[in-house]
């Protein structure tokens, strides 16, 4: 039987980095999208309304949830930080959907709700963390020891 052991670190650069990537290439979309299906005539106001919008939301919902649920996002991947339980599990559907909801007040507050929560809490947890109850880490934070009975 394994046994999984956790010590949590808080990776700041690495995961402001990784926000950094995966938010960077999903508003590469939105802008790109926006420029295509701008509704509004006038130079530097592009808006897309009604069912136009629905794409920007799949793209979120694909890109964050889908992504982080089958492995990582590009971000994580490319720091090498990965999404677990408390138990070292791999999150389930439900707890990357829950984590994921709560990133805008982390985005449109410049991050500081983020890092404020991952500097006081205990396991370097930020909101959708606590209340999906997931970590962030590095495989190097996770000892794994086998028992024989």
């Amino acid at each position: 039987m394994k046994f999984y052991t956790i010590s949590p670190k808080p990776h700041l650069k690495l995961r402001i980095i990784a926000t950094l990537i995966d938010y960077g290439i999903y508003f590469l979309f939105y802008g790109v999208y926006l420029y295509i299906f701008d509704e509004n005539p006038e130079p530097g106001e592009a808006t897309v309304t009604g069912l136009m919008v629905l794409p920007i939301v799949i793209i979120w919902f694909l890109y964050f949830v889908v992504l982080e649920s089958a492995h990582a996002t590009p971000g994580h991947d490319i720091v090498k930080l990965k999404v677990v339980t408390d138990e070292a599990a791999k999150p389930s559907f439900s707890a990357i959907f829950k984590r994921r909801l709560l990133d805008p007040i982390d985005i449109f507050m410049y991050g500081i709700p983020a890092l404020i929560c991952v500097s006081k809490t205990a396991k370097h947890q930020r909101l959708g963390d606590l209340w999906a109850n997931t970590l962030v880490v590095k495989a190097s934070d996770i000892t794994e020891k086998e028992v024989i009975f």
